[in-house]
């Protein structure tokens, strides 16, 4: 018989990660409406950009499709991740989930972990209608590069948000300061783009978190064409992550007060 003052056996690492990735993905299913809507302004950037002048102006269609992909993980992460996080932190649930034996690290990883896997699906569905709608043909090869880009891009994105939660602890301020910022990346990857806002805004709109991201898509859609540009542009997003992430990280409170 065994003793009431013996320690209760502590699961293996795998086991808590397993068991936080199915409430965590549980709880995605159940807002999943969030998935839709976040495609809906892609979609219609793409149906509205189905014109030859519009490739001209944003130097290509790739630039196109990598807008439209970055709208939509950018909407998921800032608006998304980020408002949903800090929700779950107003309500006490990242407390109740440290006096269980999950690590911290593992509490977070799994939440990253479903968002990272929306952000793939996001930029499939939106890559296979950007290339249908703008008629391109990419390869198997392509399709598999896009998404490695997705997910670069994407952890651009959730390193901001992650940067977000951390510096705000107020739920109402965050989703003030988020609609903002994402209505300021939105207007400088359009309009800085495409040189409306002035040679200097458009320098900046490059190696913005849009920027960047548009010219990494553009880049594995014309593999052809690779050059510095695109290789600046990876090294830059590896940046964003590490800066933020570690923003993230450093200033991350597990609880409102």
């Amino acid at each position: 018989m065994t003793s009431e003052s013996e320690p209760r056996p502590v699961p293996s690492i795998g086991t808590v990660l397993s068991a936080l990735l199915q409430a965590d993905f549980a709880a995605f299913r159940k807002h999943r409406r969030s998935l839709i809507v976040s495609l809906l302004l892609p979609i219609f950037l793409l149906v509205i950009t189905d014109r030859p002048r519009a490739a001209q102006t944003f130097d290509g269609v790739g630039y196109i499709i990598g807008l439209a992909i970055s709208y939509g993980l950018l909407a998921m992460a800032i608006v998304g991740y980020a408002l949903s996080t800090s929700r779950d932190r107003e309500r006490g649930v990242f407390q109740r989930l440290r006096v269980t034996p999950a690590p911290t690290w593992a509490i977070m990883t799994s939440r990253l972990a479903v968002q990272a896997l929306a952000n793939l699906i996001l930029a499939l569905i939106v890559v296979i209608v950007g290339t249908r709608i703008h008629n391109l043909s990419p390869s198997i090869g392509q399709y598999l590069l896009v998404l490695l880009v997705s997910a670069l891009a994407g952890g651009v994105f959730l390193a901001i948000a992650q940067a977000l939660v951390g510096l705000i602890r107020s739920t109402d301020t965050l989703q003030a300061v988020a609609r903002v910022l994402l209505a300021a990346l939105i207007i400088l990857g359009t309009f800085g783009q495409t040189g409306a806002l002035g040679s200097f805004w458009q320098d900046v709109s490059r190696w913005s978190p849009v920027g960047v991201a548009m010219t990494m898509y553009a880049g594995v859609l014309d593999v052809g064409a690779w050059g510095a540009t695109d290789t600046g542009a990876v090294a830059a997003a590896f940046g964003y992550i590490v800066i933020c992430t570690a923003i993230g990280v450093r200033w991350f409170r597990w609880d409102a007060s």
